[in-house]
């Protein structure tokens, strides 16, 4: 019985020993970082605005939810509606996209970025780093303080920043990857590798625990 464990264990913890030192170093990254800075928080500038209801000339009745945003020097009101989402200006008038010109104030004005390069994000693909978010985006190439490179991705009609992507989001990415096993799209926190890996750490431990019992038994 005791060769079985034994060789139970040996042989569990060679056959993940891999995946555990990937769990353990993608653990120090994470208790390390923190993930504010991660998810660019501190490039983020916020301003507060009023809103005068009296200057809002339309009225809705299939409305779920409606958010107001200030839209370089105008408020906006984005509507969760019958028919999805709506940009609206105070008079029910759907917004146009922003042009360059004005995703740049924006940035500028909502951030501490300076922004350097434009593209317009039609299609998702797998593991991107605008997952999540409602297309199309804006993709701005931006510069910090320190001449490095920042991506921010901005709804085209609102302006609204939906996410700040820099180096070190994306090595907390590829470690999230390494973490859970999923190294497309990083996202399935309950794929079969993980349960078996789980689980056969699991079976490595007892087994190594009953091993260390059995032998200070064994001594005594």
């Amino acid at each position: 019985m005791r060769n079985i464990v034994r060789n139970t264990h040996k042989y569990l913890s060679f056959f993940i020993s891999v995946q555990l030192f990937l769990w353990t170093a993608s653990g120090i990254y994470f208790a390390f970082n923190k993930i504010e800075l991660v998810r660019g928080e501190q490039y983020r500038l916020t301003e507060s605005f009023l809103i005068n209801f009296d200057e809002v000339k339309f009225s809705r009745s299939d409305v779920q939810q409606i958010k107001a945003i200030k839209r370089l020097d105008e408020i906006i009101f984005v509507l969760s509606a019958s028919k999805g989402i709506e940009y609206l200006d105070a008079f029910g008038t759907p917004v146009n996209k922003l042009n360059k010109n004005e995703v740049f104030e924006i940035v500028r004005s909502s951030s501490t970025l300076e922004p350097i390069d434009l593209e317009e994000i039609t299609e998702s693909s797998k593991g991107s780093e605008f997952r999540g978010r409602d297309l199309p985006l804006y993709k701005v190439t931006s510069l910090n303080d320190k001449e490095k490179k920042i991506n921010l991705y901005l709804n085209v009609f609102s302006g609204e920043i939906t996410a700040v992507r820099s180096l070190q989001w994306r090595i907390w990415d590829l470690m999230w990857g390494f973490h859970i096993m999923d190294w497309q799209t990083r996202d399935k926190i309950n794929n079969i590798f993980l349960k078996i890996f789980s689980i056969l750490a699991l079976i490595s431990s007892i087994s190594g625990i009953l091993l260390f019992f059995k032998i200070e038994y064994k001594s005594r």
